[in-house]
């Protein structure tokens, strides 16, 4: 009984969590409220507070590291292609564009939201954003690194092809157009091109 106890736990909190991070991305963190998320979970009344004793921040940070973990498989699971740098990083960005488009134009980036909205109102989501944002900025120095680049060049590339990426995003919904990914993983394909022939 207590196995049991402890799965259904388990599922109704992973629902919750899910739940905020589909309502973050439709409607963002301010927009979200917690009667919404529990309605949307289709979770027991009172069950947030079990799972989330420390409330919305808390659940919002759970809905932050989701999104990181996602997007991070994401780029790791391209990362192990052979094929060029800018060719891999330019499938990731094809399939946010799938995705944008799914969802026509409903679903956003997470983390970028709630570092717009809370960044400068909650150190616990800030930090939560920050490290995401990293997360993503780590594996693909890395990838970087292992196709020749040296490490500071490979920290200077990712980080500018992270933020290029976000902000991309944002243009995306805003136009309504999946154009700003497809200009973004041309000009990506490009800097890394050029800095590859830099470190040749």
């Amino acid at each position: 009984m207590t196995g049991t106890r402890g799965t259904k736990g388990a599922e109704t909190s992973s629902r919750l969590a899910e739940s905020m991070l589909e309502l973050i991305q439709r409607h963002g963190y301010s927009g979200t409220g917690l009667n919404a998320v529990v309605e949307h979970a289709g979770a027991p009344k009172g069950s947030l507070y079990f799972h989330y004793p420390q409330g919305k921040e808390a659940l919002g940070q759970k809905a932050v590291e989701l999104a990181a973990a996602r997007f991070g498989a994401l780029v790791a699971g391209a990362a192990a292609d052979p094929a060029a740098v800018g060719e891999v990083l330019g499938r990731v960005i094809g399939e946010l564009a799938g995705m944008l488009e799914g969802s026509d134009f409903q679903l956003g980036c997470p983390v970028s939201v709630v570092t717009l909205e809370m960044g400068g109102q909650s150190e616990r989501l800030r930090e939560a954003c920050a490290e995401a944002f990293e997360s993503w900025v780590a594996p693909v120095g890395e990838l970087l690194v292992a196709r020749g680049r040296s490490r500071r060049t490979a920290r200077a590339l990712a980080t500018a092809v992270v933020g290029m990426v976000e902000g991309a995003v944002i243009m995306a919904r805003a136009q309504r157009s999946t154009e700003p990914l497809h200009c973004a993983a041309r000009a990506i394909d490009v800097l890394l091109a050029e800095g590859a022939e830099a470190s040749a």
